[in-house]
């Protein structure tokens, strides 16, 4: 499969993610997948299905959108924006984080390597209650 089939695939997988369509995952990554972000850093399709699971427990109406793809000779890299609602925190609040990932394919065009980058302290602890007034606080005196 041609990296740009597997990129195509991979996308699409991403942008149509559901609770149901997580169990495909083995269909996208293998299953010896390194998957890596700011909270997370595992090898195994098992434990990559679990964090995707899980987020559909913790989170309302998680939503990936890949805004733009740069592929390179040992990689593709993947602009995108992530939209949910908090189930405990204020749920009527969709939030927003804006990432890159960092993706490696396999020859059978699964990925083997995943690497998220994004800003968890401004795009997300910055918007919580009590974390969020220190997150400020440091902010401003180191800056």
């Amino acid at each position: 499969m041609t990296r740009s089939v597997a990129l195509v695939r991979f996308v699409d997988y991403w942008h149509a993610l559901t609770p149901a369509t997580v169990d495909a995952i083995n269909t996208i990554y293998t299953e010896a997948a390194y998957f890596r972000d700011p909270f997370n850093e595992v090898t195994g399709i098992e434990k990559i299905h679990h964090i995707f699971s899980d987020m559909f427990v913790r989170l309302d109406e998680p939503k990936f959108t890949i805004t733009e793809t740069i592929e390179e000779p040992h990689g593709v890299l993947l602009i995108w924006d992530f939209t949910f609602r908090l189930k405990t925190l204020k749920p009527q609040l969709t939030r927003r984080i804006h990432g890159t990932s960092h993706i490696r394919f396999a020859e059978d065009g699964r990925v083997q390597y995943h690497r998220d980058y994004w800003d968890a302290a401004g795009e997300l602890y910055e918007q919580l209650p009590l974390v969020g007034w220190l997150m400020r606080f440091l902010k401003k005196r180191v800056g």
